[in-house]
Order: C-alpha cells, then sequence, then structure tokens
C-alpha cells in the first residue's frame, strides 16, 4: 500500500511539475538570486486522491519520483518540481554566479524583450529617449538636448527569464541628438544622427561588447539663417567607429565600464581615437513605483581635442521595469567639449535637470 501511495504521489507531482514550473518562474528581469534553492511546498502532497491522503515523503524521494519529468521548455528533467531557486532585489545579494538548481540552458532567440547591454546612463551619445535642460553657463544660453532614440536586441542565443541574460547577442542601436535653443524660440541649433550594430556577450558578472556604428553632425538651418554661425563654420563631421568595451558588476548595485573607439574613416574635424569610461550605481531589480536612487558619472575622451573631451555627472531617482528598462529624472552637470560635434572645438558647462528612458 505505501508503495501505491509513493507511486501515486509522483505521478500527482510529475503531472503538474509543468504548472509548477512556470508559476515558480523568476519575473522577466530579476538580475540577481540567492546563493540557495528552497523546497517548493506542494499542496498536492497534502490533499487526497480518491479521498486518500498522501503518505509525507522526504525530498530525495520526491528527487526519484521526478526524474522522468521533463522540462517542456528546455527538454531536461525537472528538479526544480521540487526545488526552486530564491531571487532577490537586495541590493548586496549574490549575483548571478550562485547556481540555479538546473543549470540554465542556452538556445536561440529572435527578438527578446531584454537586452544584455545597455546604455551607459551618463554617455552623452548613447541611444534613449531622453530631455536635458539646462544653462550653459560659458555662454549664457538656455539649451535643450533631446535624443530621439533606442536599443534593442534582435537575435540571441543565450538564456531568457533566468536572471540576468547572458549569451550572445546582436543588437540594433540607434538615436538622432537635437539641440534646441530655448532663447531663440527653440531653433534647432544641430544633430548629431548615430545609427549601430552591436555584438554582445555576455555571462555572469561580465559583458563585452564589439561593434561598428557611423555618426554624422548637421548644423540647424535656424542657427545658420539667425546669423550666429556663418556658412564657413560648418564642417563635415563624420566617423565610421569600431568599438571595444568591456562591463562589469563587482556588485550587484554597481556598474563599471570602459570602451575604446577607432574610426577608421574620420571626415572633417574628427580623428581615429576615442576612449570612455564610468559608473553606474543604483538598486538592481525591478523597482515597482516607489523607485530608487541613481548615481552616473562618465568620461569621454577624444583624440581631436588633444584626448580632452568631457566630463557628466548625474543623480537622481530611477525606476526600473522587469524588462531592465529604466526611467530616470534628475540633476545633470557636464564640463568640457561640447556633445554635439559641430561644435567640436566649443567649451561647456552645462548644468540643468534631465529626464532619460534607457534601454
Amino acid at each position: 500500500m505505501a508503495s501505491i501511495r509513493t507511486l501515486l504521489a509522483a505521478l500527482a507531482i510529475c503531472a503538474s511539475s509543468s504548472g509548477v514550473a512556470v508559476a515558480q518562474q523568476a519575473p522577466i528581469w530579476e538580475p540577481y538570486r540567492g546563493s540557495a534553492p528552497q523546497t517548493v511546498a506542494n499542496p498536492e502532497l497534502a490533499t487526497a486522491v480518491g479521498g486518500v491522503p498522501f503518505e509525507v515523503v522526504t525530498d530525495s524521494d520526491l528527487q526519484e519520483m521526478c526524474a522522468a519529468c521533463n522540462d517542456p521548455f528546455s527538454g531536461q528533467c525537472v528538479p526544480h518540481c521540487v526545488t526552486t531557486p530564491v531571487y532577490a532585489n537586495a541590493p548586496y545579494g549574490d549575483p548571478v554566479l550562485a547556481p540555479l538548481t538546473d543549470a540554465p540552458v542556452w538556445r536561440w532567440h529572435l527578438l527578446p524583450d531584454d537586452v544584455i547591454w545597455h546604455s551607459y546612463w551618463a554617455g552623452a551619445k548613447e541611444p534613449r529617449i531622453s530631455g536635458t535642460v539646462f544653462e550653459e553657463t560659458q555662454d549664457n544660453v538656455s539649451l535643450l538636448d533631446v535624443t530621439l532614440g533606442g536599443r534593442t536586441s534582435v537575435l540571441r542565443y543565450g538564456t531568457v527569464n533566468q536572471g540576468r541574460p547572458e549569451g550572445w547577442e546582436l543588437q540594433l542601436e540607434g538615436a538622432g541628438m537635437l539641440r534646441l535653443n530655448l532663447d531663440y524660440n527653440w531653433d534647432l541649433d544641430a544633430v548629431d544622427f548615430r545609427f549601430g550594430i552591436p555584438l554582445i556577450y555576455g555571462q555572469g558578472c561580465s559583458q563585452w561588447k564589439f561593434s561598428y556604428y557611423h555618426l554624422s553632425s548637421h548644423l540647424g538651418d535656424e542657427i545658420l539663417i539667425r546669423g550666429d554661425k556663418v556658412l564657413a563654420d560648418r564642417i563635415n563631421y563624420s566617423r565610421d567607429v569600431l568599438v571595444l568595451a568591456y562591463s562589469l558588476f563587482p556588485v550587484p548595485a554597481l556598474r563599471l565600464y570602459g570602451e575604446m573607439g577607432w574610426a577608421f574613416y574620420a571626415d572633417e574635424g574628427s580623428d581615429p581615437w576615442e576612449f570612455q569610461f564610468g559608473v553606474d550605481y543604483a538598486q538592481p531589480g525591478p523597482t515597482g513605483s516607489r523607485g530608487t536612487p541613481f548615481f552616473a558619472v562618465n568620461g569621454h575622451l577624444r583624440e581631436e581635442v588633444n584626448y580632452g573631451g568631457n566630463f557628466v555627472a548625474q543623480a537622481g531617482w530611477l525606476w526600473r521595469g522587469n524588462g531592465g528598462k529604466v526611467l530616470r529624472t534628475g540633476l545633470h552637470y557636464l564640463n568640457g567639449k561640447s556633445v554635439q560635434f559641430e561644435f567640436v572645438d566649443e567649451f561647456e558647462q552645462q548644468i540643468g535637470l534631465g529626464l532619460w528612458y534607457d534601454y
């Protein structure tokens, strides 16, 4: 009789394993999990089949009974019909190096919802949707820098829905980055256009990026009509660049990154080499409606200005969704050469406020 009851328990658990597995899955983007699994309380063990309650069985018995159950997604055995990983949003939780009960399965995914590589928060030339209003203290003028663009994952060989995504990923990025002059009826002073194709590899706390991007700069027609610039000031700033970059999460709340770019084509006003580095800090994982503080700094050095460039610092409040996309608002400070490359040699100091939606 005991063996029959044990067999009935096994059949009930295995029949429901796929439903339990789906129900116990983590949210779409929970980048940091705890270091140990926990036992799933399966109420079916305490219910009756035909009025006869199941006997209490041990975890080892359950593992043996579920050995024949197959995960409908990976086709592998499902030890998580017994246990499931603990996910946590604590800012100092164990990062993704802590193993799941079953190893993540790398598969092909077309157009996944999240991305392995995210834009630098304080990077001035990153694809995003944003508006930053500021006083440019050097010329005592009020300006609005707007970025209209985004970043998306096209194809991935790796993981989804299992903590921070890992694997190989092909992305597309692009943005128009324009400057409006608030002191002159919101005239368009300049605009930069960027398009890129990044190839990403990410595993654990590290991500690598190798990418190509094209950038071209243009003066606004209204600034020419206004007479602040003459036609001779217009330069054909354009570059085609190969980039190698690395990103590291030494602790879950902190991202460090650095990249170098070399332009195999650099037109008027542009020289080949550029370097970028910085820090992003905020509590990881989805924040809900309350949000969390953030802080970000970025340095961008360029050969064309004798390896000067600019320094950007931002701080404020952040909201993050399940897919890893981030909405930020807060203070903005920039010191250095202009980020509108038609004005490549001009010094700027910006103090203002921003609203940024990052991918």
